[in-house]
């Protein structure tokens, strides 16, 4: 569970009385998009002849580009979950980085458990580095747009709690 029983209206679009822009959205999309891509070898590695996930990381962006309607993103987003879960570890946490990137378009908040999961697929992927999640973090947050940067930082530290505390040392 990735989502709080409270939102932040700054999370919600401003077509559903919130403050979030359409930029702003956009811009949080191509991030979680570019989360997931970071750790997509990961499944890929075990999975290469599945395409759901790269599929679903380029909804993700389509609808950004205004080229995709949300719910067929969202789809795509259904899809790479669904090849998770025949997955374990690192791979099954990349598939689902890709599903939650791709279901930002719905949901802006779905951008952090992109991030989440990419980080908890670099930390499994790597066990014997302690520091491979945090180090997967800060490559996430130096990709972060300044327009949504303090968002996001504000973001993780109110849900690392329900992210499996993958924002904090």
């Amino acid at each position: 569970m990735i989502l709080p029983e409270l939102r932040d209206p700054r999370l919600v679009t401003i077509r559903r009385s919130g403050l979030l822009t359409d930029a702003d959205h956009r811009a949080l999309a191509n991030w979680a998009a570019t989360c997931a891509e970071h750790v997509l070898h990961l499944f890929e590695g075990e999975q290469p002849g599945d395409t759901r996930p790269r599929e679903a990381i380029e909804a993700a962006r389509s609808w950004a580009r205004g080229e995709l309607p949300m719910m067929r993103a969202r789809a795509l987003g259904g899809h790479a979950m669904g090849a998770a879960r025949t997955m374990r570890g690192a791979a099954r946490f990349a598939a689902y980085a890709a599903g939650q990137a791709a279901s930002v378009g719905h949901v802006a908040e779905h951008d952090l458990g992109a991030a989440a999961y990419a980080i908890k697929a670099a930390a499994d992927a790597a066990p014997h580095h302690a520091d491979a999640g945090r180090a997967e973090r800060d490559w996430q947050r130096e990709q972060l747009p300044e327009q949504v940067r303090v968002l996001v930082l504000e973001d993780q530290e109110r849900r690392n709690a329900i992210c499996w505390s993958v924002f904090s040392d």
